[in-house]
């Protein structure tokens, strides 16, 4: 299924979208797209026999707008450095163990809304993500076949980062993680057994239309499966939460001097296969 949530900020409601592209209204059935209805196999359980037997009633999607596919975050993990081609491109060894950090909720918007460029920024960078949205509670899994038998399902991420923030005023890199709007999410939720394999996905981003990123989840150094297992070992992870899985080679970081770090007026688009396709503006904050 594709799952979102559709309407303005603050008071979205859920839908699907069916496989004929029509959107289709959930709120007859159940509140909201979270952590509590992903982890109740019964309510997703009925929207799949709603939306089978035609049951679901049909959304004008006309100047609607589209929120972040889920409601409710706990925590956003996010994995650094996860990309072999990406590594190569910053001139850094692979790292023996994931680079774990986070992103707070707060900086999750929708997949069309527009994005921020902090005051003072003068490196601010695109990174196209996949984003793995936890479905059950997990704790000290064992094995990567368990790791993703806790996923609910994917969806696009878009991990925007300051690299002056990050990397050159000290201390960890969340200064340059946390921007308000960092973390465009979506169109869907895309649950599990639409992705046979997590490990075959293409990524795609674009910058007022010049693709500049164009990777495979195949480059991933640690996989979805064992990130997912890898986290489990520090901290539990809750139904609604998500991990965003790293970036393929191709940011403004990687590139040779002058570097094109995003500006107000800047289009960024970006997409990964059978996720689905995201659009932001970038203006002042």
């Amino acid at each position: 299924m594709k799952l979102l949530r559709v309407g303005t900020a603050g008071a979205e409601r859920p839908a699907l979208l069916d496989a004929e592209g029509t959107l289709r209204d959930l709120s007859g059935i159940v509140p909201d797209i979270d952590g509590p209805l992903l982890a109740d196999t019964a309510a997703l359980g009925r929207i799949r026999a709603a939306a089978d037997a035609g049951e679901l009633p049909a959304l004008d999607a006309d100047g609607l707008r589209v929120g972040p596919p889920l409601a409710g975050i706990g925590k956003v993990v996010c994995i650094g450095l996860n990309y072999h081609d990406h590594a190569r491109e910053t001139g850094v060894e692979p790292p023996a163990e994931p680079v774990v950090f986070f992103k707070a909720a707060d900086t999750v918007v929708g997949p069309y809304d527009t994005v921020l460029v902090p005051r003072k920024s003068v490196k601010t960078d695109w990174e196209v993500e996949l984003a793995v949205v936890i479905g059950r509670t997990a704790r000290y899994l064992e094995s990567q076949e368990e790791a993703l038998a806790h996923v609910a399902g994917y969806a696009v991420a878009h991990d925007v980062s300051e690299r002056e923030f990050q990397i050159e005023r000290g201390g960890t890199w969340d200064k340059g993680k946390n921007c308000e709007t960092f973390n465009p999410l979506g169109p869907w939720l895309v649950t599990a057994d639409e992705v046979s394999d997590p490990q075959d996905l293409s990524l795609r981003l674009w910058v007022n239309g010049e693709l500049k990123q164009d990777g495979t989840t195949a480059e991933q150094i640690f996989s979805v499966a064992e990130v997912v297992r890898y986290v489990s070992q520090f901290m539990t992870l809750y139904p609604g939460d998500v991990i965003n899985t790293g970036t393929p080679a191709g940011v403004a970081l990687g590139q040779p001097e002058p570097k094109p770090f995003l500006r107000a007026g800047d289009v960024v688009e970006l997409e990964i296969s059978g996720l689905g396709r995201q659009r932001q503006e970038f203006k002042d904050a």
